[in-house]
């Protein structure tokens, strides 16, 4: 598995990522990765139940007909060369443990390094290490510190992945967590950034400063957990009597969206000191990632009482080709697939 970047050499010229909420392709010419091509399509709800185990893929005719259609719609294809099939597939964070981890040294070659820190993660991880597919980076080495960067997913799970892009008619070229594959769409001379990349179900932050990773921190956020928090009764007594259970959910919509707005701002505070105390000085530049978008981010973190920093998406009108074939995707979404796509 391919973790972030360059010396691993080019990789495809398509991009796709999967998430709970659906699949979203784009194409790039060149290593500009200016996106000549987008194209989306959403799930059914519970299509794609994204965590660690197994079983991720709970429709799979529905996430193989939609990576169809996304990926159809932006190839290029004349031929059926495993070169025109070949895509960078972008997985949940969920899916994936990300890692900061400190080492006295590190060996020089990959296979002996990669058993350091497959050892290493034994008591890290909540699956087996000496079953996961591994990756690893080093951000920084200073005398007797080594920081390396982990990436581990239980191989059953990227099996799971791996095998809807094959029933879809194309082949992985390499693979890549959501936020990290946003990370890599920023230009590795920018000083310090906050990145937030946030969905239905899950956020993360990441803090990057010149290509180098300082922080990469994911959250499940609440789920249709409040059914047993909020009756019937409660409901009538704060709204009358009404058909109840039109009500309830209104009521529980209203409740879990006030919750994960919660937890979300309590992440981005976090993130947000981390990188004041470790870059002496606060973010001015929040970007947003994702399917949430920057306007609802910017929103929720305003109604949490979150101030002093602007919120913008990371994809611009700049990142795509004159004449580009585009469709109408939220700009935050496209994050990931832009950065697969910059090599």
């Amino acid at each position: 598995m391919q973790i972030f970047p360059k010396t691993l050499g080019s990789r495809p010229r398509l991009a796709v990522e999967l998430r709970a909420e659906g699949v979203i392709a784009a194409r790039a010419e060149d290593a500009a990765a200016l996106l000549t091509a987008v194209s989306e399509a959403e799930f059914p709800s519970g299509a794609l139940h994204v965590h660690l185990a197994a079983a991720n893929v709970t429709d799979r005719d529905r996430v193989v007909a939609a990576l169809r259609k996304t990926l159809d719609g932006v190839s290029n294809r004349t031929g059926g060369g495993d070169r025109n099939r070949a895509v960078t597939l972008i997985v949940p964070d969920a899916t994936t443990r990300v890692l900061l981890l400190d080492f006295d040294s590190i060996p020089a070659k990959a296979a002996e390094a990669i058993a350091v820190v497959r050892f290493r993660l034994k008591k890290l991880l909540p699956f087996d290490s000496d079953q996961a597919a591994l990756s690893y980076q080093i951000m920084s080495s200073e005398k007797n510190v080594v920081r390396v960067l982990v990436v581990a997913m239980p191989q059953p799970v990227l099996a799971e992945y791996e095998q809807v892009i094959a029933a879809a008619g194309y082949q992985p070229g390499a693979v890549l967590p959501s936020t990290l594959a946003a990370l890599a769409a920023l230009d590795e001379q920018q000083p310090a950034v906050l990145l937030v990349n946030a969905s239905h179900g899950a956020i993360t932050t990441a803090i990057v400063r010149s290509g180098v990773i300082l922080l990469h921190r994911s959250l499940e956020l609440a789920q249709e957990s409040l059914d047993t928090e909020i009756t019937s009764i409660e409901a009538q007594e704060i709204y009358g009597r009404v058909e109840t259970s039109a009500l309830e959910a209104r009521v529980l919509a209203s409740a879990e969206a006030e919750m994960r707005g919660r937890e979300i701002a309590q992440a981005v505070s976090v993130a947000s000191a981390y990188f004041e105390d470790t870059l002496a000085h606060s973010p001015e530049v929040i970007y947003s990632a994702g399917t949430l978008g920057a306007e609802a981010l910017h929103r929720i973190l305003e109604e949490n009482g979150f101030e002093g920093a602007q919120v913008r998406e990371l994809i611009g009108a700049e990142d795509f080709a004159a004449g580009a074939s585009t469709a109408n995707v939220a700009r935050g979404w496209l994050a990931g697939v832009k950065g697969a796509l910059k090599n």
